[in-house]
């Protein structure tokens, strides 16, 4: 097969599905994604890679600055798409990601292509992320940018022949019409990387970790709740993954940061001694930290799962997650994790304390997050092999069609 991988952060949810179909005899497999973004992590053996450059944008601060920039992007995949056509590549299916506009026009160029979504998110003015949070409530107009935000991605889903969404919620975010045309296949948790290592029950390490360390990830409840950890369990240490951008939360003034906000907020409270900012840190460094931790703590607003939280539950990670829509689809209390009510800093603390004098009778809750994710998300046994009889479908239809 030829096969085209579109995706502004590229390889992003695709590393693996990429570099499957790179590793299989008589497939070319072709990638796009923009050029500030590409590095040497971003090149798979045997994936031809492609980057595109994106102009400076202009009105980023417009109502409308969202939509025009997605049409923007659509409008410079096209033409690089068009490139590869006239160099004679034509792509029996392409993958590409819902969002930022990169999926507009891609049938334009190829019709004959069957195009498959990754339907991540769809913007709602009420039951997900947006108004979830009291302490950063939305602004008028910020409801009405919705609906802008939420257009290029009715037209990637128009034109698309299937999705796919990594979570049964994810889906349910997405507009009815087009939830029927929608497969629900997690990327996929490479579980023989992400394995148990030996918990030491003496031991207190209290571990979180995020991309970026801000409100959307819950940042702030855990920092409001190191306070009382810290009284409850003396002995206990917190280590803290994740930087200091923003990924989905409220910009902050210039060169403030939610860590630097949070730390100033709780000044003189917590015991900063006992506590590891990381930063980000190498994957093997992280997974190991994943493997000694006695606690870990899962907090998100109702929006896309971490890969996170399931890594951890891979490594037998005692999780205790918020109690939001996407974390309840894989957390059942008290059977392969714990959870809390998402606003309740004092609650965290108490279940850190509870989960910490119980470590030993709580193992049960660490063998079975990690079989949850062996039988629902393990990606070379579950989602891998879901992902190619999907696209073995999808192209199947694309001959019918054309016979």
């Amino acid at each position: 097969m030829r096969l085209l991988f579109v995706h502004q952060n590229f390889p992003g949810q695709y590393r693996h599905l990429a570099a499957h179909y790179a590793s299989l005899p008589g497939n070319e497999v072709v990638a796009i994604g923009e050029k500030v973004n590409l590095g040497q992590q971003s090149r798979l053996p045997g994936v031809k890679l492609f980057a595109y450059e994106l102009a400076q944008p202009a009105g980023e601060r417009s109502f409308e600055a969202s939509l025009l920039r997605a049409t923007q992007r659509g409008r410079t995949l096209a033409a690089a798409a068009a490139g590869l056509r006239r160099a004679g590549f034509r792509p029996d299916v392409i993958f590409a990601h819902i969002g930022w506009g990169e999926a507009l026009f891609l049938k334009d160029v190829f019709p004959e292509a069957r195009l498959l979504l990754y339907s991540e998110f769809f913007y709602r003015p009420r039951g997900a992320d947006t108004g979830f949070d009291p302490e950063f409530p939305s602004s008028p107009g910020s409801l009405l940018r919705l609906r802008l935000m939420n257009a290029p991605l009715l037209m990637a889903l128009d034109a698309a022949d299937w999705g796919i969404a990594p979570t049964r919620w994810q889906q349910r975010q997405l507009p009815d019409a087009y939830q029927a045309r929608m497969s629900v296949i997690h990327d996929g948790i490479d579980t023989d990387l992400a394995l148990p290592g030996k918990n030491d029950l003496e031991e207190e390490l209290i571990t979180y970790v995020a991309r970026n360390l801000e409100p959307y990830r819950g940042f702030h409840v855990l920092m409001r709740a190191i306070p009382e950890i810290q009284r409850r369990r003396p002995k206990a240490r917190i280590a803290i993954v994740g930087g200091d951008a923003v990924s989905y939360s409220p910009r902050l003034p210039p060169g403030m940061t939610y860590r630097s906000r949070m730390l100033r907020e709780l000044e003189g409270k917590i015991d900063l001694a006992r506590v590891s900012f990381l930063g980000r840190i190498a994957y093997n460094e992280y997974l190991a930290l994943l493997r000694s931790s006695s606690v870990h703590v899962y907090l998100t607003y109702p929006f896309v799962l971490s890969w996170s939280l399931l890594e951890a539950m891979a490594c037998g990670c005692l999780v205790i997650g918020s109690r939001t829509p996407p974390v309840e689809e894989v957390i059942e209390h008290g059977e392969n994790g714990l959870l809390v009510d998402f606003f309740a800093p004092e609650k965290l603390a108490a279940e850190i304390d509870g989960a910490l004098q119980r470590q030993g009778e709580l193992a049960p809750l660490r063998e079975a997050a990690r079989r949850t994710v062996l039988e629902r998300y393990d990606l070379k046994r579950v989602c891998l092999p879901r992902q190619h009889r999907l696209v073995e479908e999808l192209v199947g239809m694309g001959a019918r069609r054309a016979a």
